[in-house]
């Protein structure tokens, strides 16, 4: 097929763009910086397409004779840093993802694949793992980007095709992997611990996804999945300290033993923060992270199992493979890693 694949710089879109070449299909891929494009997907027979989803009709025509367009663009990790964001996530994540539905359809594209978000899924009243139906948990409104997608969500499944575009949604647990340049609140949590900057471990958890394994399930969603429907690839529930453990394994750098308590964690989060504004530098860590990891939230990936095939590799896998692409990837500019 002939695919187009917005935010394929991203860490899931590149990995997008590399799984759908390997199998042989034809890719185009939306980029902000074709100098990125060309330093994450040089090595790929990919057309990159500058542009902007604030400008969907400015790379519209990008879409003539596509078969599928994958849509993992969004505003995302911005929003985990010190400033007033709405007017952003409102404005990419639900009006944006509109208007690409309407080209899409505009321009004969017969399926779509929108990224949501795992955090628009709460737990069942039992407290076991939420599935496609589930609604949203409390920390989805207090928390922005997650509102946003819940908001999303909610106008895609009021939107009306006048041609015949259907849309599959797919909602990824927290998103590790390799090409990871970005980079996420994942990346740099790895980045950080290389670094030992990652003072103590923190309470909280949650699921974790490779993001070559919600790749090939977007695929899958493209190729075989059920039109208007939803698919969670969440992969398995983890604490923050499995995945400082299983970095540590991987790098031989040793986790942090201290522990903190989630108030203190707070605390420590406030103060990273006015740093942050004060500054202009990243922050370490946000209370806004910390309370979603502190929620806890489980979901079951398996719809997607049953009906896309998808399988999730193991946590030691991911961790091992993002830590040696950092310490290979020479393009920061930075120190080696230890």
């Amino acid at each position: 097929m002939k695919a187009f694949v917005t935010g394929s710089t991203g860490l899931l879109g590149n990995n997008l763009v590399r799984a759908l070449v390997a199998k042989g299909h034809t890719v185009s891929g939306l980029v902000r910086s074709e100098e990125k494009g060309r330093r994450l997907l040089g090595d790929l027979p990919v057309e990159l397409v500058r542009g902007d989803m604030r400008d969907v009709a400015g790379f519209g025509a990008a879409l003539d004779g596509c078969d599928v367009v994958f849509h993992t663009a969004a505003y995302f990790r911005e929003y985990y840093q010190p400033g007033d964001h709405a007017a952003a996530l409102d404005e990419i994540n639900v009006r944006a993802t509109l208007r690409l539905m309407d080209e899409a359809d505009r321009r004969g594209v017969r399926r779509l694949v929108h990224t949501s978000s795992g955090g628009t899924i709460g737990v069942k009243p039992d407290g076991s793992p939420g599935d496609e139906e589930t609604p949203p948990a409390a920390i989805a409104a207090s928390n922005l980007y997650f509102k946003s997608k819940v908001d999303g969500d909610a106008a895609i499944r009021a939107w009306r095709a006048p041609r015949g575009l259907d849309v599959i949604e797919i909602l990824p647990g927290w998103i590790w992997g390799p090409g990871d340049a970005a980079p996420t609140a994942a990346g740099q949590l790895a980045l950080d611990f290389l670094q030992r900057k990652i003072p103590a471990q923190l309470d909280g958890g949650t699921c974790v996804v490779d993001a070559r394994d919600v790749a090939t399930g977007m695929i899958a969603a493209a190729e075989r999945g059920r039109a208007g429907e939803r698919y969670i690839l969440g992969g398995a529930f983890h604490t923050l300290a499995d995945v400082l453990a299983g970095l540590e394994r991987a790098s031989g750098v040793p986790a942090p033993r201290r522990r903190i308590p989630h108030a203190g964690a707070m605390v420590f989060a406030w103060l990273s923060e006015t740093v942050g504004r004060l500054t202009g530098k990243p922050v370490l860590i946000t209370r806004e992270g910390l309370r979603i990891m502190h929620a806890k939230l489980r979901m079951t990936s398996a719809k997607a199992e049953r009906e896309l095939g998808a399988t999730f590799r193991p946590l030691d896998d991911t961790l091992r493979d993002v830590v040696a692409w950092y310490r290979a990837d020479v393009s920061r500019g930075a120190a080696p890693l230890p």
